[in-house]
């Protein structure tokens, strides 16, 4: 089974070289330390991709595209039919994701894996498990089944892109309504409680957020997940889209590169996908803090530190794609950037500089 010979790829960070990197770290042209976080950003990379000297040369953001029976429940002040809608504003370069893609350089892959309509734009990836997830407050999100074929999806897509050369992979969502079960998620996965787990999410008042927090107590109460059973859960209570994160996130670990983990909905994925293989905790990266309220909990539980805070919640990829020139900034300090011993600097004018 495809899920679990990529769970059994998984490896762990590359000790030697890490060691080499910090070495080469140690001796660039500059106060030690001084770089600060970046200089750890490229210890890490060279960890997860097994290379002292990392290269990033193709960047691609996917985004899983999926609606939730949940939204009958009144969690989100916006339709349904908004997922639908605005797929072909992502290939068009209009949207969000599609503009900030673009101004990074990396290529943008829209992926429909659940929506509740027929999809038939040009551009979009088909590849659709069932036509959204059923009402996760009256019952399952899915079938067992239906969850490991969708994180297979996430597995196959990654596969592809990383054959095509890609080396960096950002990961994004698309679904009115997701913000519900992945609050669910968080709760069931860290134990969280419902009240801190559960937040405004888009255009959210007072009534849809407490109708969003009885939600998720239900499915909680109904479904009974067990955090010991990752895709047992991501059935229960998940999303096609979170699911087919999860399997982007397993298929970029079990291959060696890193992924970029953009908000709530992919954190509530990152921790089905440590559920499911802790080792795959070391080849994700935060690509910032959101601005929904239980991000924090969701990095805190995977123990990652967030490169970018700019108050960000729109989801999409959207700040997994802007981290991604701070990633590259990373790799290039350890390749381009002068160390002493080559650099023509003086003995004395090192230790003045140290």
């Amino acid at each position: 089974m495809l899920l679990a010979e990529t769970i059994n790829a998984v490896g762990e960070l590359d000790r030697e070289a890490m060691a080499q990197a910090q070495a080469r770290v140690d001796r660039l042209l500059k106060p030690p330390g001084s770089l600060g976080r970046l200089e750890e950003l490229a210890v890490r990379l060279a960890g997860i991709t097994a290379r002292p000297f990392p290269e990033i040369t193709k960047k691609s953001v996917i985004v899983m595209a999926g609606d939730h029976g949940v939204v009958a429940e009144g969690v989100s002040a916006a339709p349904q039919e908004i997922t639908w809608q605005i797929l072909p504003r992502f290939v068009d370069g209009t949207g969000g994701i599609g503009v900030l893609a673009r101004h990074v350089g990396a290529k943008l892959v829209v992926v429909d894996i659940g929506v509740a309509q027929p999809v038939e734009w040009p551009g979009v990836v088909v590849r659709k498990v069932r036509q959204g997830t059923g009402n996760i407050a009256r019952g399952p999100a899915m079938a067992r089944e239906e969850a490991v074929r969708a994180v297979e999806v996430g597995i196959e897509l990654v596969q592809t892109e990383i054959t095509s050369g890609a080396d960096l992979i950002a990961a994004g969502d698309m679904g009115i309504g997701n913000t519900t079960p992945s609050s669910a998620i968080l709760c069931a996965m860290a134990g969280v409680p419902v009240e801190e787990a559960v937040g405004r999410g888009t255009m959210v008042n007072d009534t849809v957020l407490a109708q969003k927090r009885r939600a998720v107590a239900e499915a909680l109460r109904i479904n009974r997940p067990d955090k010991s059973d990752p895709v047992g859960l991501l059935a229960k209570i998940g999303g096609l889209e979170i699911a087919g994160i999860t399997g982007l996130i397993l298929g970029a670990a079990a291959q060696r590169v890193p992924v970029l983990l953009d908000g709530f909905i992919t954190g509530a994925a990152a921790l089905i996908a440590a559920g499911l293989c802790p080792r795959a905790r070391n080849f994700m990266l935060a690509a910032h803090l959101s601005e929904e309220q239980a991000h924090r909990h969701m990095l805190s539980a995977l123990g990652l530190e967030p490169i970018l805070d700019l108050n960000l919640r729109l989801g999409e990829g959207t700040g997994a794609a802007l981290a991604m020139p701070v990633v590259e900034a990373a790799v290039k300090i350890l390749k381009e950037m002068a160390a002493f011993g080559d650099s023509g600097v003086s003995e004395m004018e090192q230790e003045k500089l140290l």
